[in-house]
């Protein structure tokens, strides 16, 4: 536990070594003379960090999604991007302190000569999973913005880089992705202790890499020219993702700071009670009968003479009383919950998504999987096989007879399963439309679709940020990204 701390603590010091990308030639912590898996180590909880936060200076999926809205200060949940500069923060994150730290990993390690006694699988493997949490990050960036840059990023030479075309990047991240899964061997070893998802094992970055690449391929699977494709995609990575939550890519926290989970410094270490979940989720969860309430949600209202009141939810976007309303579990809140950006559950959702569409295996197995994706929420939420069992034999919950068309069957429990990884859920909801949300009552735009860009863009990169505003019909949060058309 000692050498875990030190390399997190070394790792939380570095971070900042890249955040402006001018001083890396004369930062007296020069990243190029730090072990390239140290600066993995950095990236990788820079990446779960920013994908797990509810800061609203960073993220606020939680809120677009309608997870959570807030208690007095409520422009986030109404959809004011703009006065915190949330989408540069997002993307500050993904560039600088991710990007950054991963490309400079791959150089150090490429650098560093093989040991004769060293297996040489081993820096290959390290190298290999590096290009995967590339294009897991990438994939990020381009389903946030649209086009970002690309080709020329992270390259100094470029002051003011291009912004790619989305589609492009996403068939190149496929590309890049199939060469690292290929690279990936099970006879090395990799990054060890300073893997803190994995631990190093091989045979697990091999599950998640081809469980992302089902991800991608089910992202572009509404393009029409891209129909190939996705299939090939799809039909190559689905027998090879998560098997079980064994396989889930949970980040491991620990107790002490800097290295805790950044939900337990925003809902505790700040003091504050800024957010409740909503009236969306909980009066969703109640009509079912969901077993997860008790997991996602505080019984502070617990009132046995009034058990139908048990979780009330607040107004999405309005004012609401911390203390009148359902609370955040604990279970959350606590310093080294661990932190998942994919999972067994969100692999089944996919592959039944997968079937209904005919790219891998036919509609009449899409049920099985969508069982199996539920059984498994709640399995990993600490729920047990009987309740998933009940939960499933609800005529609202069952595949067969549950209201709507396949895209709101799996639309809406995937949603309520990612209740705790809000971008995927984001990206789910945009695939497929469902749930239907409702926009708040003072929000200040529809419900977004995309982030803007970062206004610094605008300043110091305006003909690239105006040509990408340009090519993607306009840089609004309701334009409709290249694979969000339907």
């Amino acid at each position: 536990m000692k050498k875990i701390f030190l390399i997190l603590l070394t790792a939380a010091t570095l971070a900042s070594c890249s955040d402006d990308l001018e001083k890396l030639n004369v930062n007296v912590k020069d990243p190029a003379n730090v072990p390239g898996e140290v600066l993995f180590t950095s990236a990788e909880k820079s990446l779960v960090d920013q994908m797990m936060s509810t800061n609203v200076n960073d993220n606020v999926f939680r809120l677009i999604n309608q997870y959570w809205t807030e208690t007095v200060y409520t422009d986030e949940s109404n959809y004011d991007l703009v006065t915190r500069t949330i989408p540069e923060q997002h993307w500050q994150y993904l560039y600088k302190d991710v990007l950054k730290d991963l490309d400079q990993s791959a150089k150090n390690i490429s650098n560093t000569a093989v040991g004769l006694t060293e297996n040489p699988l081993n820096k290959q493997n390290k190298l290999a999973i590096i290009e995967v949490l590339n294009v897991y990050t990438y994939a990020i960036l381009v389903e946030t913005f649209g086009d970002v840059p690309y080709s020329q990023a992270l390259n100094l030479t470029y002051k003011t880089p291009k912004y790619d075309d989305g589609l492009t990047i996403y068939k190149d991240l496929i590309v890049r992705l199939n060469k690292a899964i290929a690279n990936l061997n099970t006879g090395g070893a990799s990054f060890g202790d300073n893997d803190r998802i994995y631990a190093g094992d091989v045979s697990k970055w091999i599950k998640f890499a081809n469980t992302l690449k089902l991800r991608l391929g089910i992202t572009i699977s509404d393009i029409p020219s891209e129909t190939a494709l996705a299939q090939a995609t799809v039909s190559s990575a689905a027998p090879l993702v998560f098997t079980s939550n064994d396989d889930n890519a949970d980040f491991k926290y620990l107790t002490a700071t800097p290295n805790t989970n950044p939900l337990y410094v925003d809902l505790v270490a700040s003091g504050r009670s800024d957010f409740v979940p909503t009236s969306t989720l909980i009066n969703a969860m109640n009509n079912l009968n969901d077993p997860r309430r008790s997991k996602y949600f505080d019984n502070n209202l617990d009132n046995p003479a009034t058990p139908e009141i048990e979780y009330v939810g607040g107004t999405n976007g309005g004012s609401n009383s911390f203390n009148n309303y359902t609370h955040i579990s604990k279970t959350l809140q606590i310093p080294d919950y661990p932190g998942t950006i994919l999972d067994y559950a969100g692999a089944q959702f996919l592959l039944a998504e997968a079937a209904e569409r005919s790219l891998y295996g036919t509609p009449a197995v899409a049920a099985a999987h969508y069982n199996a994706a539920i059984t498994a929420s709640i399995l990993d939420w600490g729920g047990t096989t009987a309740e998933a069992t009940a939960y499933l034999a609800n005529p609202s919950v069952a595949y067969a007879t549950a209201a709507g068309t396949w895209k709101q069957k799996i639309g809406t429990q995937s949603w309520i399963a990612y209740y705790n990884n809000s971008f995927e859920g984001y990206s789910t909801y945009r695939r497929l439309d469902y749930p239907v949300l409702v926009k708040p009552a003072d929000a200040v735009s529809d419900i977004p679709v995309r982030y803007t860009y970062p206004i610094i863009e605008q300043s110091l990169n305006k003909a690239s940020y105006t040509a990408a505003s340009q090519a993607i019909g306009g840089d609004a949060v309701t334009t409709k990204l290249f694979w969000d058309k339907f």
